[in-house]
């Protein structure tokens, strides 16, 4: 086929400035993203137990984990037909919608409402997990794992200390009339929107568009581009075909997903479990300090952790990864009551996600073309947030019924499929991993 000389040939943008604005970006909005998911989580298991009973504050942990799974859907595909920033912002407005109905609900007692509210304030999750996605919409090959782990790092920075924040949030907004454990979420509403507000401004020009751009310029003379063949018609069912074909990218799903479901399993009834030894005076602080180590052990090495992935590759740091979380359910789960090997436990419970969720979600987004790439990562986080929403379900019920250890053991349980998983071979000529 005869190429045109005269058409103009397509502008191609300087992507490494560009790449890194979105990253200092997505840094800030990160931070203050953070910080509003984490204080909701830190108070929203003991708010729904003082509202419900103990049985339904898993199910509340679940209701935000479940709203930030199905979220993901809807949000994905506005980023698949407009791009990543009215995607982000989308669900971080609805985030914020959530935190104000959770207020409403302590304040009037009503359970429905806290659920609706809890489901709702999953957006803020889902535009935390999406924004590492968007870290690498330009990244170069080698540096993939490493900044998108920057991303997933930049919630720690908010993430740690917003536990902590947590009683001076109530104090404060108890002197507003405000009932106990409300103001944390009403704290966490502003944040939202403070990031919504960020991000509508200045993430210009959108990386995925850019990227695209980029795709299609390269693509051979005369063929269909592939971003634009699929950019408005890619949904869950052409997602998963992609996904079904490419053991990589089933690896990548399998590995951010159970490493969530053990993480939130264990983790939404710790606070539970502090507070069958610490007095309604104590817990708060108590709850801050352990789901602080928690969260640091989640994002804190986060950058060495991508940088393993790019040197040692996806699949050893996933298995490190599934290593880690076996550690962690041991030590949890024979802890008794002693809140420093807790502690340790739950460190080692923030590792072991960080290390399936970073190779995971690396290895993911290399493994599928451009075009049908944002349904599939939204496919992953819907997987990812009804596993952990199923185990948050559970785990109430668990804690009831046959107490922590047990809970802390059937977790470790659901994590041995993946080792088997990621040591399977790839078959010769299989699609994998790219660049």
């Amino acid at each position: 086929m005869a190429t045109d000389l005269t058409a103009p040939a397509p502008v191609r943008p300087d992507v490494a400035p560009i790449q890194r604005r979105t990253l200092r970006l997505l840094f800030a909005t990160q931070i203050i993203g953070g910080v509003g998911v984490t204080i909701g989580i830190a108070v929203g298991a003991l708010l729904a137990a003082r509202i419900a009973g103990t049985a339904a504050a898993g199910l509340a942990q679940s209701c935000g984990v479940v709203g930030g799974a199905l979220l993901a859907v809807p949000v994905t595909r506005i980023m698949t037909g407009h791009g990543r920033r009215p995607g982000l912002v989308v669900a971080y407005l609805v985030g914020a919608a959530g935190g104000v109905l959770v207020v409403l609900a302590a304040a009037t007692g009503w359970v429905p409402l806290l659920f609706l509210g809890m489901l709702l304030f999953g957006g803020g999750s889902a535009a935390n997990l999406q924004a590492r996605y968007t870290a690498v919409d330009l990244a170069e090959p080698a540096r993939r794992g490493r900044q998108l782990s920057l991303i997933v790092w930049a919630t720690t920075i908010g993430a740690v200390a917003a536990p902590n924040f947590a009683a001076l949030a109530d104090h404060t907004t108890g002197g507003w009339g405000l009932p106990p454990l409300a103001g944390p979420f009403a704290f966490s509403a502003a944040a939202f929107v403070l990031a919504a507000g960020v991000l509508l401004v200045l993430l210009r020009p959108d990386p995925l568009l850019t990227a695209r751009r980029l795709a299609a310029a390269d693509a051979p003379a005369g063929s269909v581009a592939a971003p634009a063949a699929t950019a408005r018609g890619a949904g869950m069912r052409a997602a998963w075909s992609a996904v079904r074909g490419r053991p990589a990218a089933r690896l990548g799903i399998a590995a951010v997903a159970v490493g969530h479901l053990v993480m939130v399993a264990v983790m939404s009834m710790t606070p539970v479990r502090l507070g069958e030894s610490h007095s309604d005076a104590d817990v708060l602080r108590v709850v801050g300090i352990v789901l602080s180590l928690h969260i640091a052990g989640m994002y804190a090495l986060a950058p060495l952790v991508g940088w393993l992935t790019d040197r040692l590759g996806r699949r050893p740091v996933i298995l490190g990864g599934v290593g880690l979380l076996l550690a962690a359910c041991a030590v949890a789960g024979t802890a008794g009551h002693h809140t420093p090997r807790l502690s340790v436990g739950l460190l080692l419970l923030g590792l072991g996600w960080s290390g399936t969720m970073v190779a995971g979600s690396t290895l993911l987004s290399e493994s599928v073309p451009t075009g049908i790439r944002p349904s599939v990562q939204g496919l992953s986080d819907l997987t990812m947030g009804l596993a952990g929403a199923g185990a948050a379900a559970l785990s109430g019920f668990v804690m009831r019924m046959a107490g922590y250890p047990v809970l802390a053991l059937l977790a470790a349980v659901a994590a041995v499929p993946l080792v088997a998983l990621a040591l399977r071979p790839v078959p010769t000529g299989a699609p994998d991993e790219e660049g």
